[in-house]
């Protein structure tokens, strides 16, 4: 058993706690990863303030990148020393899900209260997300990482295991976009601001970014949209509309968890437009609309779960993309904190204002 600083949550709602918890060592299948880097999601905010649920005692955190440093048997090609990024997709790669190409949807259940991690008392604590990555270590499931080189800035490859995969897959994968059709994404936020980018790489033509801030539509231009659209002006639909050269979008990917984000979300849609729903509002949140209208005009809405990756395809192919100039990912951080700041980073992610913040681990014990 390992010994390791971690950031747990012990009530919904309140700050985290820095305590020293147990890790178990890997076993089949598993591998134990120290962490270089992790960054903060606001799913991780939402399950903390316990807006869905879950167990407690818990470890959120589930961005992650680091070094394997030891392995349990059945691995497949890992090995010590390699460079990986940690994400949540816990696939089991044989039920009906996985077998037909959708990993982030495996129907195999995991108990992550009788995963690795122990309090200093004995008592179980929640591997969150099958991660529990606001941590020194994690030990997670082979299928759940992918390598990286071992030159590339840990803070830059963790954003590839959620925020990354999560905007540019539902761009690319859930609504298959082709080049030259027309998107409006709403929300420029960290998922946002990819979902622009994964946007710009399937080659669409014109790309909206709705907000509700005007710092955030200038900084969705620098990551690929055409126009911005302010949120807050009545019926912000036609100014979509006006940017598009009068037609409705060809999708519209929603990236808040925001009720009224996805009851206006088909206003601006073409004719033949999908909705792609990425965002997650709280548990028990309902929208509305006139099913008649999507009928009649041939529209759709769908749900993108972590832009439908295959991680070991898609995040090989996004670090190719990075290092060729065309992903951005340094220009995703907002701010670099230590893990005893982790609280501090928390309230500035949900200002708002961040597109991400990356908690760093230094194991040469200087400074992070």
């Amino acid at each position: 058993m390992a010994t390791i600083k971690a950031a747990v949550c012990r009530a919904f709602g309140e700050p985290l706690i820095i305590e020293e918890v147990t890790l178990a060592p890997p076993g089949l299948g598993e591998v134990e990863v120290t962490l270089d880097a992790v960054a903060i999601c606001h799913s991780d905010i939402t399950f903390a303030e316990g807006a869905w649920g879950g167990n407690l005692p818990a470890i959120y955190g589930h961005e992650a990148a680091g070094v394997i440093t030891a392995t349990g048997d059945a691995c497949g090609d890992f090995k010590l020393g390699d460079s990986v990024v940690v994400t949540l997709i816990r696939a089991c790669g044989d039920c009906p899900s996985c077998a037909g190409g959708a990993p982030t949807l495996c129907e195999t259940p995991h108990d992550t209260m009788a995963g690795p991690l122990k309090d200093a008392g004995g008592a179980p604590v929640d591997q969150a997300m099958a991660c529990g990555a606001f941590a020194e270590k994690v030990v997670v499931s082979h299928r759940q990482i992918v390598k990286i080189p071992a030159d590339m800035a840990r803070e830059a490859a963790c954003l590839l295991s959620c925020g990354v995969i999560t905007g540019v897959g539902a761009a690319v994968n859930a609504a298959k976009l082709r080049a030259g059709q027309d998107v409006v994404v709403i929300g420029a936020g960290g998922v946002g601001l990819n979902a622009i980018q994964g946007a710009r790489i399937a080659g669409a033509r014109r790309i909206v970014a709705v907000d509700m801030s005007e710092e955030k539509l200038e900084i969705a231009k620098e990551f690929g949209a055409t126009h911005g659209v302010l949120g807050t002006q009545d019926a912000p639909w036609k100014a979509s509309y006006k940017a598009l050269g009068g037609r409705g979008a060809d999708a519209v990917l929603v990236t808040v968890g925001a009720i009224p984000a996805y009851e206006q979300a088909p206003r601006y849609l073409g004719r033949g437009g999908r909705v792609v729903m990425i965002g997650m509002p709280h548990s028990g949140a309902q929208a509305s609309y006139e099913p008649v209208i999507l009928a009649a005009i041939g529209q759709g809405m769908i749900g993108s779960k972590m832009g439908d990756v295959v991680i070991q395809r898609d995040i090989p192919w996004m670090i190719d993309l990075y290092q060729q100039g065309r992903l951005k990912l340094d220009e995703l951080i907002s701010g670099r904190w230590r893990l005893d700041q982790i609280n501090e980073a928390i309230a500035d992610t949900k200002t708002g204002s961040a597109k991400r913040n990356v908690i760093l681990f230094d194991r040469d014990g200087a400074a992070g």
